[in-house]
């Protein structure tokens, strides 16, 4: 799936993500590059992955989350069918 959307200008962003060595730093780098709707967005649909990987339900996760059902059920089509990115950050945040 990455490949449709992988070219060097997407290089570059991930690049500058893992020169990023503090959490004051990404809070700058995201503030400028991206609104904080989409900041928030991303935020939610981490903490929803967190809580689906917790074998929360639907009605749990958009209670304390405010995420749509729909948004709930891409994350977990993502967690279940995609490239893992969701399962590697939580693993990794967790320790």
């Amino acid at each position: 799936m990455a490949e449709k959307w992988k070219d060097a200008l997407t290089d570059k962003l991930c690049e500058a993500f893992l020169v990023l060595k503090t959490s004051e730093e990404m809070y700058a780098f995201l503030e400028d590059v991206a609104t904080i709707g989409e900041v928030k967005a991303l935020a939610q649909r981490l903490e929803v992955a967190k809580l689906l990987s917790e074998s929360r339900t639907y009605p749990q996760i958009a209670q304390q989350t405010g995420a749509s059902t729909a948004t709930i059920s891409r994350v977990k089509k993502f967690l279940d069918y995609g490239a893992n990115g969701y399962k590697i950050v939580l693993e990794r945040i967790k320790k």
